[in-house]
């Protein structure tokens, strides 16, 4: 549920203007280099792919022909390709992590001091709006809205390439289907990238029909979790003084923020119990339906068992890039839910910067 004194769009436009901050100044020194390196990364990892695309061809085609000597000639090639695949992926790991580390580091440093100056973090109970556990927010929810979008952006960047690669590779080998509809011979050109497109789109679509709501169910359930232990913290802090006669308020308050977490928990179980059955059911049947393309042309002669499994690997590859959105569509949730939170207190923050008398200019 997003702060009704601002859409989701203001929410996310006011993260952002923050975040950024990362790519200029001096942070910019280490930002750009990390960021270009992630990319020149994924370029060398989808290139080491595509090759090994073509040696899954070749190997099996010799395994058709019982041909030992090139075979043990594809077994040399495959053993640099996994040392380059396994190598690219270590470092990937260490760009990315480092990326998401630099990145939440400066952010928090950028909320921490803006919380701490002049003591707003006082005067910030007083703005109207769900604002407690501020350090919550600075924690968790700015450790969530740095890690996502490193992750989903490469990802996406990785399925934007993957999809303009390998859909050439499943045109050229693929070609066209012909088939006979009513006494008429038609050839579908390009059958198996028709085949992955329709695939793709069921399978986003039925994640965006029955997910719609996931967004603001996580939302709601960081929000409940956050009150839940700000009521907590009530109490605690009560300690010190037993005698004034509220502890059983806050002990019924404290109950109470148990009892939404748990309904916020429920709700999110059965978003995602939805959500696992399209992604699941999408990783299940994606490589059978590659296959089942690909056999009538098999059984024709017109493609080799090399060319059956490049095919069908390749289309595995391509809706896999298409199904982006199926894959990290509980991730992209909770970044949006963790950005939301963090930039209302960033309008918090505005808010009480802006009512601060204006210091007098230094002379």
């Amino acid at each position: 549920m997003a702060d009704p004194q601002h859409s989701d769009r203001a929410l996310l436009v006011r993260f952002w203007a923050s975040a950024r901050g990362f790519w200029r100044g001096k942070s910019a020194m280490i930002a750009w280099p990390l960021t270009v390196g992630l990319v020149v990364i994924a370029v060398l990892q989808l290139a080491v792919q595509y090759r090994l695309n073509y040696w899954n061809r070749d190997f099996f085609n010799a395994l058709a022909r019982r041909d030992g000597a090139t075979l043990w000639h594809q077994v040399g090639v495959f053993a640099p390709l996994a040392i380059m695949s396994v190598g690219l992926a270590v470092i990937s790991v260490w760009a990315r992590m480092t990326t998401q580390r630099k990145w939440r580091q400066w952010l928090a440093t950028y909320v921490l001091t803006d919380w701490l100056a002049d003591e707003r973090y006082r005067k910030i109970e007083a703005v109207g709006g769900e604002y407690k556990n501020a350090e919550y927010r600075i924690s968790y929810d700015v450790k969530s809205a740095t890690d996502s979008p490193v992750d989903l952006t490469l990802g996406l960047v990785n399925s934007v390439m993957t999809a303009g690669v390998f859909t050439s590779v499943l045109w050229a080998v693929g070609g066209g289907l012909t088939v006979a509809v009513g006494g008429l011979i038609v050839t579908i050109p390009g059958y198996l990238v028709i085949g992955a497109i329709i695939y793709a789109l069921v399978c986003t679509g039925g994640m965006l029909v029955i997910g719609r709501h996931l967004p603001s169910v996580i939302q709601m359930q960081s929000q409940a979790e956050a009150e839940f232990l700000a009521a907590a913290n009530d109490i605690r802090e009560s300690a010190s003084h037993p005698a004034d006669g509220q502890h059983l308020k806050q002990e019924s308050t404290v109950w109470g923020a148990l009892a939404e977490v748990l309904l916020r928990w429920r709700q999110l179980l059965w978003q995602l119990m939805g959500t696992t059955f399209v992604s699941q059911t999408d990783v299940l049947f994606a490589p059978v339906f590659g296959w089942f393309l690909c056999v009538p042309k098999y059984l024709a002669g017109t493609m080799t068992l090399g060319e059956l499994t490049q095919a069908s690997a390749a289309f595995v590859t391509v809706q896999a890039a298409f199904n982006w959105l199926v894959d990290n569509y509980q991730r992209l949730s909770e970044w949006r839910s963790a950005t939301a939170r963090v930039a209302v207190l960033l309008f918090a923050l505005d808010q009480v910067r802006q009512s601060e008398p204006k210091k007098p200019d230094s002379p």
